[in-house]
């Protein structure tokens, strides 16, 4: 990726000495220093179309569902949860031991809208960014963001961003995420990057609408495979000499994978009748397509024969790729009695695989999955008062990749105060292609599911309370069937042998979720709780019963509110379970039921301040690891984080 690293490097350079005439103070101008979008004159100069004066409301984002909001300079301890390497909240989720690593999964939300299979290596897709994260912008003037953190023994995270307008009509941004991190521990190097490129653009009339975006990634681990089993007593005693973890000798070392993906999309609209305030009705065409190539390798100069079992080769290097395009055309239609209603077709174009067969004693392992369907979806929006309906559902015309799903929700605003909403949830779709079809130069691992498996249903009713006054709350209860896993099917001579597995008869799960926060004063002490319980004959989905996170913090503006501080202590704990295991030749977890992770606190200390337009984090990470046991793993053989302080900050330039 150090193209990208280039190529965003000059078009910063680019766009800033391209629009800075656009910006520019005349002589005489004085900056308010204590709001940054005031000025003692108003003949500020700004790009075509927009006021001369600019206002942080001013400066917007939005998806392709046009849900549109502000962009938020706060500080606030939602800011605190969301500063991490995925940036964003991930309660529910158990990071390893070095940043970029992937995260265990501790709760699990079966409200599914895919209609096909998804690729695999999904550990290696917390961090991959969706169509749906991607977001668009429009700004009055230029705005960039740098966020950045340090990480793990000689490395940091940066992503800097960049939004910029040429007039009204056409905005556009540019952004790379970049990280590197060696870790504490042999063979745990991270290094990824992340570069995305969004363009917004309307006519005059507001007639034609366009969004674009391309976005290319690269994920790369290395993979130790955790600590060997006779050196778990060592690190849980808390031996002094056992205090530097690169001491470890590790189950793998000499193993990477990386996750290589390009997207390119447009989402253009017309509209054959637009919406005004005087009119009853609207109707607009849309077209969405994108193409998205990705593969997932895996590579080691020599096997290792005694973890994964034997191989055909001696250098491992598996590779596989995904090639899907997907093309639709909708109708939106809007009736102010009937409300939003949308109908349209699709096409798909999926090649999955491998570029050769392998050959079995008992069997032969096919190397593509091809596939080309039309399908179907609709949606529907109506609000009537305080009361808001909202429904979509899609269907793929195929007998090879039969998929479908119907979700509707009904939201009520009691008042200012409150909302609740619930909803229901209907899905059927094949398991991911890594359940399907696997080949690997591992004997172990190669697989043919395809003709065996079958659709995964499923079934959700879901409960939401919204109020920060009163509480937030969420109550779900999921039914499964064929439920599909990994599984630790047996152990051979100290060899894991992982293979997919569908649960024949279904299962039940519920989880319910409470956050309030409590204030007095300065002090406010911040919480969420999970309970969560799955009802099946057999382990095969296994989760911690109580999940909680428990922050006490003060918070205050000091200097004549020149800078907000906030501090305070974060408790996260979960209870014991039969936590999943992790594969790193599948970049998957694994259903297991040998080991129980779990019931340990983890202590976090910060400091955070904002100063002006920046955001400033300081963070003592785990700070109790060394008197409260060091009996804390992320996964079975994969220790959590030890103590250690961390530094970053996110700061935005408005030009």
């Amino acid at each position: 990726m150090s193209y990208f690293r280039c190529l965003l490097f000059f078009s910063l350079i680019f766009f800033y000495n391209d629009i800075y005439g656009q910006t520019k103070l005349n002589k005489g101008n004085v900056v308010n220093r204590e709001n940054p979008f005031e000025n003692d004159t108003s003949d500020v100069k700004r790009s075509k179309g927009f006021k001369n004066l600019a206002s942080i409301d001013m400066y917007l984002q939005f998806n392709t569902e046009v849900d549109t909001v502000v962009v938020d300079t706060t500080l606030s301890i939602k800011k605190d949860y969301k500063f991490n390497y995925l940036q964003k909240d991930n309660f529910g989720l158990m990071p390893f031991a070095n940043v970029g690593q992937t995260y265990n999964t501790l709760s699990y939300n079966f409200n599914s809208k895919e209609t096909k299979p998804l690729f695999g290596a999904r550990a290696r897709h917390f961090n991959y960014y969706e169509d749906d994260d991607i977001k668009y912008y429009e700004v009055p003037t230029p705005w960039t963001r740098l966020t950045y953190k340090t990480a793990f023994e000689q490395g940091q995270m940066l992503d800097a961003f960049f939004a910029v307008n040429l007039s009204k009509q056409f905005n556009f941004s540019i952004a790379y995420k970049g990280l590197r991190s060696l870790g504490n521990y042999q063979n745990a190097l991270t290094s990824s990057g992340n570069f995305r490129f969004t363009s917004n653009y309307s006519t005059m009339n507001k007639k034609y609408n366009a969004k674009v975006h391309i976005v290319m990634q690269d994920l790369l681990n290395q993979e130790n495979g955790g600590l060997l089993d006779e050196d778990l007593e060592n690190f849980i005693s808390g031996d002094e000499d056992f205090i530097d973890r690169s001491v470890f000798d590790m189950n793998i070392e000499n193993a990477e994978n990386i996750l290589v993906g390009k997207r390119f999309f447009i989402n253009h609209s017309y509209d054959i009748i637009k919406k005004n305030d005087s009119s009853n009705n609207y109707l607009s065409i849309v077209n969405e397509t994108f193409f998205e190539d990705k593969y997932y390798q895996y590579y080691q100069d020599s096997p290792s024969n005694d973890y994964f079992g034997n191989s055909f080769t001696n250098n491992i290097n598996d590779k596989v790729t995904l090639e899907h395009f997907n093309s639709s055309f909708k109708i939106d239609y809007y009736n102010n009695i009937l409300g939003n209603l949308q109908f349209g077709v699709f096409y798909s174009d999926i090649n999955y695989g491998y570029d050769s067969v392998v050959l079995l004693s008992d069997v032969i392992i096919p190397n593509r999955i091809k596939a080309n369907f039309l399908g179907a979806n609709a949606s529907f929006k109506k609000t009537i008062n305080s009361i808001k309906l909202e429904g979509d559902a899609k269907i793929n015309f195929s007998e090879e990749f039969v998929g479908s799903y119907f979700d509707v929700k009904l939201a009520v605003e009691l008042n200012e105060d409150m909302e609740v909403n619930g909803g229901i949830n209907v899905s059927s779709r094949l398991p991911n292609y890594n359940y399907l079809l696997y080949q690997s130069d591992y004997i172990n691992y190669n697989w043919h599911n395809y003709s065996n498996f079958r659709n995964i249903n499923s079934q959700q009713l879901r409960f939401n309370i919204v109020s920060e006054k009163f509480l937030n709350a969420s109550f779900d209860i999921s039914n499964i069937e064929n439920y599909t896993y990994f599984n630790l099917d047996t152990t051979i001579d100290k060899n894991k042998i992982i293979k997919p597995e569908q649960y024949n008869e279904s299962l039940q799960y519920l989880r319910l979720k409470v956050q309030k926060e409590f204030r007095l004063g300065n002090f406010a002490l911040d919480n969420t709780i999970m309970y969560q319980n799955v009802v099946s004959d057999e382990e095969v989905l296994n989760v911690p019963n109580l999940i909680t996170r428990n922050t006490l913090y003060y918070s205050n503006q000091l200097f004549k509110k020149a800078m907000t501080l906030q501090t305070g202590v974060t408790l996260n704990y979960f209870t014991k379970c039969n936590m999943n295991g992790y594969d790193p030749l599948l970049a998957e977890f694994y259903t297991q039921n040998q080991t129980e992770v779990g019931a340990f606190p983890r202590l976090d200390f910060f400091i955070n301040a904002k100063i002006r337009q920046t955001r400033i984090f300081l963070k003592a990470e785990h700070f109790n690891s060394a008197f409260t046991g060091y009996d804390y793993f992320s996964a079975p053989n994969h220790p959590y984080r030890d103590f250690t302080i961390r530094f970053g900050l996110v700061w935005d330039f408005f030009l």
